[in-house]
């Protein structure tokens, strides 16, 4: 069993939904045209992540093998018709934006993924670390990325906040570049392509740099040399 600290590593850094295993790309070039479509969708995911390794954990000793996939999206979409029918009912103006990619989270293959390779085969409090984890990963790859998207065919970050977290929150909304006529491909799906690239080749460097800061100094190879008398 991996520790706590294994867990948490692997869904922020080395094993993320988006930068490390490629999973949920749909999702990710088309809701992420702003930070905040990009924050409601990964709340949504991880909200599953969290709930489907819990109950999964719960009821990993009462599924037969033969059925625990059948079982695992049923469990999956159940949890997902909740936060959908939550999100329809408290943050309507969010969930008309988001549209067909809530309830399209069953069909995410990290969720079951997880379900299958982690809570299956773990207890209840490691398995909500690991969703837990996964989802902060994922909802952290998606702000990014809208974010960069936003401000480069926008000239703006976190807009319409308020319409997920609340008027409270309008001070997130901000002009980051002023009489900004836009870059219309950033908004859209082949600019998220495009950044999506840029920042995988980004966290491959960082990655390269931590292994060439971990691995030892290699010792110069002294070659001695030997008489040989016959």
């Amino acid at each position: 069993m991996k520790s706590y600290r294994e867990i948490t590593l692997e869904g922020l850094w080395t094993n993320t939904i988006l930068f490390s295993q490629t999973l949920a790309l749909c999702p990710l070039l088309a809701v992420t045209g702003t930070a905040t479509n990009g924050l409601g969708l990964g709340l949504a995911t991880t909200a599953v992540l969290v709930a489907s390794g819990l109950l999964i954990s719960l009821m990993r000793n009462f599924i037969e093998p033969e059925i625990r996939i059948p079982a695992y999206v049923l469990i999956i979409a159940g949890l997902v018709t909740i936060v959908d029918l939550y999100m329809n009912a408290y943050l309507h103006d969010l969930y008309k934006i988001l549209g067909l990619f809530i309830p399209l989270i069953v069909t995410n293959c990290a969720i079951l993924g997880r379900a299958e390779s982690f809570a299956s085969k773990a207890r209840i409090l490691p398995s909500v670390l690991d969703g837990l984890m996964m989802g902060i990963g994922f909802t952290f790859a998606l702000v990014l990325l809208g974010a960069v998207r936003e401000i480069l065919g926008s000239g703006t970050l976190f807009s319409g906040a308020s319409l997920l977290l609340g008027p409270a929150f309008s001070f997130l909304e901000v002009t980051v570049i002023p009489d900004y006529s836009g870059f219309l491909i950033f908004i859209l799906p082949p600019g998220g392509f495009i950044m999506l690239s840029l920042i995988l080749v980004g966290k491959r460097l960082i990655d390269n740099q931590f292994a060439k800061a971990r691995r030892p100094d290699e010792a110069p190879i002294e070659t001695v040399g030997k008489q040989i008398t016959i």
